[in-house]
């Protein structure tokens, strides 16, 4: 058979069409995009030629336009080298680089409708994103996704159900407070039909994967992964129908170009995962904010241990004075401080603070129809006019951030929420906190005066139940690689003293890492005064001079729910800590060669559980044994 030369070169690039590949600035991960013989697009992910992510789905499906089936793949663009440089005072790393290799595959359909998908590929991961653009169709309204993350039957998981809209205390649910599920089998189905939440971890052979998402900049809404993973195929998921703003909108959809958020794919060694930038890396860059009033800092909090009694005058100023003591730089103020204290004892506490050199951070309920509970302010923040009018109040009475608690979800509008406090916010120069509320995904990069979010199960369910408290050294042990890998968390750690009816279970040294692992740019400690009292003076000096941001961190050891080992650098000191949830003594030894020869001291579990000791530690091979629900901080200056 004669192939004129025209033909020859035509099947060439048919054939490049329907395979077409995009490597790593380093070339050891590898990214394939492809039409299957049923017109359908799939992906696959190599690490050092090794399948990671096997061929997985990929497309959209909008109000009269499918983008999921009958499609053809056009020749990609020419790849494009990216690069970014950021600095963010809130995280594991102060000044970041990011560089990327950057591809678009433009997609058609049988219909003419296209789409373009901008993949790119880093030496920590893969990210992806959808934009559809053109006129048609007119109005771009998301109805669901197909894009699929597929593993080996080998490989195994860490991941988070997630809750079920308007259940749970005063119908507060979902908060992405569930606990993990260490290391099932992949494909094995969430306990709640809401599925599973970001960030998901994956380990497939010798390379890990965390899953998640970035770049919400309010017109998208937030997704998970389905409950159910059949054959080891997970699917993005969207929200359930009652996470709204009161009569808003569920799905994202737009007159103009639709652009979904990043769908990021972090892989490689645990030390990769953990060092890795990527949930930054993909997020917008930075709003304008006045950088003086961008303050990471450490905070006394009453709550924790003494809940809505001691939302009282006299009890607030003993924690000023409690933060003053500490050399801490803010006290929260909870829920009720309306009702209990009132606005203008509120800034006659804020002066007060002030002539201290602490600040004062006040509480609100964001929620309007959308759960059941009672506390106040309640309803303040609903509207632009709202916010406005009352964070102009609270700057005018010296507070510093607002904590705004009991979100509703994850739908556009609720995302358009979140996004619409920050921007208000910060045109006030007020830092966030947010509560009860859904991950951030990236937000503190776009929005600096976001300091934290829960999104967790943080130490206040500790308090709760003893059931709670029993599981708490697996659940801590799970966070650095899951929930705080790429966001700010306000867990709300370390306590050393008792915790009212409960039999607390970690050591004092385990609670004492908590300040050192969990990242959080206000860092709300849990423990009284009185708590504070029993630790010796070296660790309250420790505790004193800790640093309130971090410039570059790094992986030592650990494992997912047993142990964590993490080196973080501020100026030329450096911290590193670990913790041990076993039942059983655990020794590591730490690699600690970047310290030279230095000197260092180590904090870290005396004769009994409520017992510290300090010893000399030097770098280089550095061997420490953890005590069961123990922990240490070792501090090289």
């Amino acid at each position: 058979m004669y192939i004129s030369k025209h033909g020859f070169f035509l099947m060439l690039s048919l054939a490049a069409a329907q395979a077409q590949a995009l490597d790593s600035p380093d070339q050891r991960i590898g990214l394939k995009v492809e039409l299957t013989p049923q017109q359908t697009l799939v992906y696959s992910i190599t690490r050092d030629a090794k399948p990671v992510v096997l061929a997985s789905s990929l497309g959209l499906q909008l109000a009269g336009a499918d983008l999921t089936h009958a499609l053809s793949l056009k020749p990609a663009s020419k790849v494009r080298p990216v690069s970014d440089h950021y600095e963010m005072a809130v995280g594991k790393k102060r000044k970041i680089s990011y560089r990327a290799n950057e591809q678009v595959f433009p997609v058609q359909n049988a219909a003419g409708q296209t789409m373009d998908l901008i993949f790119r590929v880093s030496n920590d991961g893969v990210a992806f994103r959808y934009v559809v653009k053109g006129a048609e169709p007119a109005r771009k309204q998301f109805i669901s996704e197909a894009t699929g993350f597929t593993f080996a039957p080998a490989a195994t998981a860490w991941l988070q159900p997630m809750s079920v809209a308007q259940t749970g205390w005063s119908d507060t649910n979902p908060s992405y407070e569930e606990h993990y599920q260490r290391e099932v089998a992949v494909g094995t189905p969430s306990l709640s039909k809401a599925g599973w939440v970001f960030p998901a971890l994956f380990k497939s052979g010798d390379t890990w994967v965390a899953l998640t998402e970035a770049g919400m900049d309010g017109s998208f809404h937030a997704s998970r992964l389905q409950a159910k993973a059949p054959n080891a195929s997970y699917r993005i998921g969207s929200p359930m129908d009652a996470e709204v703003y009161t009569g808003g909108k569920l799905l994202a959809e737009s007159s103009a170009d639709l652009v979904t958020p990043w769908r990021i794919i972090a892989l490689g060694s645990l030390a990769t995962l953990v060092e890795s930038t990527l949930g930054t890396d993909l997020a917008a860059p930075a709003i304008a904010f006045d950088k003086a009033k961008v303050k990471p800092g450490h905070a006394a909090w009453s709550w924790a241990l003494l809940k809505d009694d001691a939302t009282v005058y006299d009890v607030q100023k003993k924690f000023i004075d409690y933060a003053a003591d500490m050399h801490w730089d803010y006290a929260l103020i909870d829920a009720d401080w309306d009702r209990k204290i009132g606005y203008e004892k509120i800034k006659e506490l804020a002066a007060y603070a002030a002539t201290r050199k602490v600040g004062v951070l006040v509480w609100y309920n964001s929620s309007g129809a959308w759960n059941k509970t009672a506390y106040s302010p309640k309803g303040a923040l609903l509207t632009r006019e709202q916010r406005v009018r009352e964070f102009a109040r609270l700057k005018d009475m010296g507070i510093k951030g607002v904590k705004v608690d009991f979100f509703s979800g994850d739908g556009a509008s609720m995302i358009g929420y979140y996004v619409g406090i920050l921007k208000d916010a910060a045109a006030a120069g007020l830092l966030v906190n947010f509560h009860g509320a859904t991950l951030p995904r990236g937000w503190a990069r776009t929005y600096p005066n976001l300091m934290t979010a829960e999104a967790i199960r943080g130490l206040e369910f500790t308090t709760f139940e003893q059931k709670d408290q029993d599981l708490v050294a697996r659940h801590v042990a799970t966070i650095p690689f899951t929930r705080n890998l790429f966001d700010p968390m306000d867990y709300t750690p370390m306590v050393f003293g008792d915790i009212p009816k409960i039999r607390r279970v970690t050591r004092n040294g385990f609670e004492l890492a908590e300040s050192v692992l969990f990242l959080s740019g206000i860092q709300h400690f849990a423990d009284t005064p009185e708590g504070m009292a029993s630790a010796p003076a070296y660790v309250k000096a420790l505790l004193q001079e800790l640093p309130r941001s971090w410039d570059a961190s790094k992986f030592i050891d650990g494992y997912p729910g047993t142990h964590a080992v993490i080196a973080r650098q501020s100026g030329k000191a450096w911290y590193v800590a670990g913790l041990n949830a076993d039942d059983t003594p655990r020794t590591v030894t730490m690699d600690l060669g970047f310290l030279g020869k230095r000197k260092g001291k180590l904090i870290s579990d005396g004769k009994t559980e409520r017992e510290f000791t300090e010893s000399e530690i030097s770098g280089g091979q550095a061997v420490v044994t953890i005590e069961p629900h123990g922990g240490f901080i070792a501090v090289f200056k």
